[in-house]
């Protein structure tokens, strides 16, 4: 009867290739270079690549991200995702200092 039910259902789709991430040795040494860095927009840089390292942020979120969004009081940042979904993320404690300098 089982069969019977699942005939005609196709199974979706399997991702043929896997993420690709960095080791925490290679994020530390970006994060160095980040921090040792002093062009004009380094600050930015430097903000904006430990946010989405630390908190799961994608990089649409990113890009739309309001000063609103932001809860330093909670540590938290919330963000509106595919299909304006709502997600509340949790701020990493090296990323806080970074929003009052």
């Amino acid at each position: 009867m089982k069969a019977d039910f699942m005939a005609g259902i196709q199974a979706p789709k399997a991702d043929s290739k896997l993420p690709v991430y960095l080791t925490l040795e290679e994020l530390g040494k970006l994060f160095r270079s980040l921090e040792k860095d002093t062009r004009t927009l380094a600050f930015r840089n430097n903000l904006m690549f430990k946010l989405l390292a630390t908190s799961g942020m994608r990089r649409q979120e990113l890009v739309d991200l309001t000063w609103q969004q932001v809860d330093l009081t909670n540590h938290t940042i919330r963000v509106f995702s595919k299909g304006k979904k709502e997600r509340l993320l949790p701020l990493h404690s090296i990323v806080i200092p970074l929003f009052h300098s």
